[in-house]
């Protein structure tokens, strides 16, 4: 018998390594994939992951639900679930339902799910987190890699009913503090570094890509940053099927920065950065990768040229 049931909004590449994770812990994981499409459905049931019609069927189902959605649709899914957990069809509950939301958002945008939550029903708690790191994932030798879920808020999921010590055990959660939004916070931090040095490295290659002098960049690179040159050519070759989830995130970082951090918005750049990441998403062939079968911008030259290309064919329109 499974431990606990798990709700999982929504089996993409994150979601679904977290459910492989929590499956192979003996929790089950259920969805509702019925907005999703035929690929995102049959991915979910290829993983023994139960499908669900309706959010009402979820909560009612469910004992905690974890968002792992695109930080653009953060906010909707919160509502809806708050609505599902309300609605005349919900069941009566021996425990609260527990709404985990995992997704890359500001301490602000936390704070207003809390709100929704609060507001439309007594039985939800809400803990605020984020994920550090790549989805989870079984390594040769059995042990699981695990991304870093900080989390945050007066309600700590090992003190949750079932079993939400050997669940949070599971997902390797660290609780920060007692505050909503501490743990989105540190995300926000933590991506700025990551993130923020794939939009210069995007910039910077494309356009020594132009100048023609692309292959002496590297050559400096790896005399006197090699570290830099490795870590820039990864994360060129992983964004593009991410860039489109990167343009909301760049967002909620600069609104972090300057809510939180105090600074101005001529201060940041992220919302510059965000700019980046939606051209290569909406005005490149890179914005058209999946994770699973990629075909472009598998090395650092092919997505210089595709966003030099993408550059050249909006100044062409814009003139």
């Amino acid at each position: 018998m499974a431990l606990a049931t798990l709700g999982i909004l929504s089996i993409g590449d994150m979601g679904l390594g977290v459910a492989r994770l929590l499956l192979n812990n003996n929790f089950r994981v259920i969805s509702n994939a019925s907005d999703r499409g035929q690929a995102t459905q049959d991915r979910a049931k290829k993983n023994d992951v139960d499908l669900v019609s309706t959010d009402v069927e979820l909560c009612n189902n469910a004992d905690y639900i974890l968002s792992i959605v695109p930080p653009r649709d953060a906010i909707a899914t919160a509502q809806r679930i708050a609505t599902a957990a309300s609605s005349i069809g919900s069941k009566a509950r021996a425990n609260p339902l527990y709404f985990l939301d995992l997704n890359a958002i500001s301490p602000r945008a936390a704070r207003e799910i809390d709100d929704i939550l609060s507001q439309r029903s007594s039985n939800v708690r809400f803990i605020d987190g984020g994920i550090i790191g790549g989805p989870p994932k079984k390594k040769d030798d059995g042990n699981w890699y695990r991304p870093s879920i900080p989390t945050s808020g007066p309600h700590r999921l090992s003190e949750a009913q079932p079993h939400g010590g050997k669940l949070a055990e599971t997902l390797n959660i660290k609780h920060v503090n007692d505050d909503i939004g501490s743990a989105s916070g540190l995300k926000m931090c933590f991506a700025s570094m990551s993130k923020g040095f794939t939009a210069i490295a995007i910039s910077s290659f494309t356009t020594a890509h132009n100048l023609g002098v692309l292959g002496h960049l590297r050559a400096e690179m790896d005399e006197h940053a090699p570290g830099n040159r490795a870590r820039a050519e990864k994360s060129l070759t992983a964004m593009p099927p991410k860039a489109y989830r990167w343009v909301n995130e760049m967002e909620y970082i600069a609104e972090t920065f300057e809510a939180d951090g105090g600074f101005s918005k001529d201060e940041s750049p992220f919302r510059d950065f965000a700019r980046i990441y939606d051209l290569v998403a909406n005005g490149t062939e890179l914005g058209n990768e999946v994770t699973e079968g990629r075909k472009r911008g598998t090395n650092a030259d092919d997505v210089a040229k595709l966003v030099a290309e993408g550059t050249e064919r909006r100044k062409l329109k814009e003139d």
